[in-house]
């Protein structure tokens, strides 16, 4: 920092990456916050002979700059602190006032505290803040990033994954042109090649995308992949607090599935007339938020008692994880990166095209705005990330495109309701779905909301002024009513 630049400074408010002190002749006890702060954060200066009033800067310069400088550098070479710490120290003449200025660079190895944890700070906006013990936690998890999920479990083998689930993976990989020298090669082999398991033990990864139940909660017992549906903008604007919630799965696996399949309801896949007269089905907008869930799940913090969640309200979708990025979000947006919580997750699911190649996957979530001309939203902090897109219900969808006369579901639930009837967040579901597949059936229909048969065909019998079946069971659709 220049003579010029920490001038400017001085005429402004506190910076996040600049604090003042004025520590006329003795070195003040909060400094040491400061020094935690900017090491856990993203560095900054600590300069010492200014004194703060309001939002206006004081010089009063320092007595004796020799001694701050060495008392200051001393401790930070004593075992104050948990790390050792690099420091550049500058000097400074303003107006025959000497000010003393210390850079702190940001660290690798987060939590830096000063005596315990407890004392571990983090800068936010132009202050120092005792970190939360969740902040604190998430620093220690993330010395060991990209590396924890990659570690064998003593004690484990193939007998604890879902030879099923393994099964339907190996499908999907069948359908790709990746790893083909694979294909007929048994399951213990297929596993050590992907590192499933290493040595004959699974690797905390491998548990997590294809083990059975007990075995990833005996061993992860904070796993969990959830998936809510709820009618309304916001959860305090619902009349019910959701219309779907994915039952808990056994893997990251069979969740993925799931989701995947209700992510198909959710967005537009236009259909385009080739020159050679042959149709195409256009899925950008699925694949953004195929894209989004892998990267939520190749992310995620497994460890962390703050589940994943994807919550779909009635005009957004959002995807929250426990974890933040590695990265800021500015840093990573229009660059390569490869820098993975989870590697081996990340490779598994880019085998099987559900995921972009390192670098890429960022980017593709930016193209949402491109593709509906409404701008997501990226954002991460020390312990949460969160990643939100503007969302068109199927029902509203279909009425713009014109595509069925679902204006009539709004005719009918008025009709409905002038008999004394109201259409259900249930009900609004199932026309949906009806609305996006005329020729869904019902177990599919009782599958995807997450009910019985029994149940659905109660629910459809009080829908006769909204839906009609059309021709027999089987070779019929459904037809929303236009009155």
């Amino acid at each position: 920092m220049t003579k010029d630049e920490l001038v400017a400074k001085l005429h402004d408010i506190e910076w996040e990456d600049f604090e003042v002190k004025a520590a006329k002749s003795e070195l003040p006890k909060n400094i040491w916050e400061s020094v935690s702060a900017f090491s856990n954060t993203s560095g900054g200066w600590i300069v010492l002979g200014v004194k703060q009033s309001g939002k206006t800067f004081e010089i009063q310069g320092v007595d004796n700059i020799e001694k701050l400088e060495q008392d200051f550098l001393g401790t930070l070479r004593s075992e104050k602190f948990n790390e050792r710490l690099t420091v550049t120290s500058k000097r400074y003449d303003i107006d025959g006032k000497k000010l003393l200025a210390f850079y702190m660079q940001e660290v690798d190895l987060k939590p830096v505290y000063f005596g315990s944890p407890i004392n571990t700070f983090i800068r936010m906006g132009s202050g120092d803040q005792r970190a939360t013990e969740g902040e604190i936690r998430a620093m220690f998890r993330n010395q060991s990033f990209g590396k924890k999920t990659e570690e064998t479990i003593p004690d484990t083998s193939i007998e604890m994954l879902n030879l099923n689930t393994l099964k339907s993976y190996r499908y999907a990989l069948s359908q790709t042109q990746n790893l083909v020298n694979l294909r007929e090669v048994d399951d213990a082999e297929f596993c050590e090649q992907v590192n499933i398991t290493r040595n004959g033990l699974l690797t905390y990864a491998g548990l997590l995308m294809f083990g059975k139940a007990p075995y990833v909660l005996r061993y992860v017992p904070t796993f969990c992949v959830d998936y809510i549906e709820i009618p309304g903008p916001t959860i305090q604007q619902a009349e019910v607090r959701y219309t779907y919630r994915i039952p808990e799965q056994d893997n990251i696996w069979e969740a993925v599935q799931i989701i995947l399949r209700r992510f198909r309801t959710l967005v537009d896949a236009p259909i385009h007339i080739k020159d050679d007269g042959f149709a195409t089905t256009d899925e950008s907008q699925y694949k953004v938020l195929r894209e989004a869930l892998a990267n939520m799940v190749m992310h995620c913090d497994h460890f962390d008692s703050l589940r994943s969640c994807i919550r779909v309200y009635t005009d957004h979708i959002e995807f929250m994880n426990g974890g933040a990025f590695p990265l800021p979000v500015k840093d990573i947006l229009g660059k390569i990166y490869s820098k993975l919580r989870n590697p081996t997750i990340a490779k598994l699911f880019r085998f099987v095209g559900i995921a972009e190649n390192a670098g890429y996957g960022m980017n593709k979530l930016a193209s949402w705005e491109t593709l509906t001309g409404t701008r997501p939203t990226i954002e991460s902090d020390r312990t949460i990330a969160t990643v939100s897109f503007p969302l068109k219900s199927a029902i509203q969808r279909k009425t713009e495109n014109g595509d069925v006369p679902v204006n009539g579901a709004k005719n009918g639930a008025k009709n409905g309701a002038r008999n004394g009837a109201k259409t259900t967040p249930r009900q609004k579901a199932i026309l949906s779905l009806m609305a996006n597949n005329p020729e869904i059936t019902l177990d599919e229909i009782a599958k995807e909301i997450g009910v019985g048969t029994t149940t659905l065909d109660r629910e459809i019998a009080k829908m006769t002024h909204l839906v009609q079946r059309i021709g027999s069971k089987k070779g019929g659709y459904w037809e929303i009513i236009n009155k």
